[in-house]
């Protein structure tokens, strides 16, 4: 796999729960979150996402609450959906956008739709809610109804995935990195992962989402203060989780 649209794609084939997210009272399958991720990309399409065009991505809860900083995911998968939508369609993923914020568009909680100025131009979708601003689109009903193929157009390694602090990555560097943990870890399809860390880091997407995507493993999206025994690694502070952390820092 070169890109993180072939991760995608393999996971049509996966069997098992992708992320355990506590929203949900089935498991969120692989096959499931592969065809919404697809969606995610035709439905950015419309809002003129192109190969090499700006994504930013807010990830937050659906409802954040008042302790709630962006980058923490909460109990739903809509932001790691709009983050592999863009990826698939080869646009370049900011998940550290600066203000105002350009670029296509920005999909983000829809409580937090004031914290954000955007520039002419720029599309805003958004989770949770409904929104009822003017102009904002429901991030959630539009994708229900999409095209559940994958988008087209053809992805190479050293396309640009990634923008993080203004820093690129490419699909190959995120790839790499999460080769790395998966081999450190010995990490398998039958292993479940738990994300508690912000996804502001190259680090925390390569070793939280990418490294587990990869293999079929399942994401536990919040751990809160205790992480379930059969967690292989929490992405996260070593201070709070020991030897079961990999720090984000750490991560090639």
């Amino acid at each position: 796999m070169d890109t993180l649209a072939d991760v995608v794609a393999a996971g049509r084939d996966r069997e098992g729960p992708v992320v355990d997210a506590p929203d949900r009272t089935a498991d969120y399958t692989y096959a499931e979150f592969s065809t919404n991720a697809w969606k995610a990309g035709n439905l950015l399409r419309h809002y003129g996402v192109r190969p090499g065009a700006t994504l930013s991505v807010v990830v937050g809860p659906k409802e954040p609450g008042p302790d709630d900083e962006p980058g923490w995911l909460g109990s739903a998968a809509d932001p790691l959906v709009a983050l592999l939508g863009g990826a698939c369609l080869g646009a370049v993923v900011d998940l550290t956008p600066e203000q105002p914020v350009g670029g296509r568009a920005i999909v983000l909680p829809d409580a937090w739709l004031d914290r954000y100025e955007v520039e002419p131009g720029c599309s805003r979708l958004a989770y949770g809610g409904p929104p009822e601003v003017s102009g904002v689109a429901h991030f959630e009903r539009e994708l229900w109804s999409e095209n559940p193929i994958a988008p087209p157009g053809e992805l190479a390694a050293e396309d640009p995935l990634l923008r993080v602090d203004g820093r690129e990555y490419t699909h190959g560097e995120m790839l790499a990195a999460a080769q790395a943990v998966v081999d450190q870890q010995g990490l398998t399809a039958a292993d479940r992962v738990a994300i508690d860390a912000p996804l502001t880091t190259p680090g925390a997407v390569a070793a939280g989402v990418v490294a587990p995507l990869a293999v079929g493993a399942t994401i536990l999206l919040r751990t809160g203060a205790t992480a379930p025994e059969d967690v292989v690694y929490v992405v996260g502070d070593a201070s709070t989780w020991g030897d079961r952390a990999v720090d984000p820092a750490t991560v090639p």
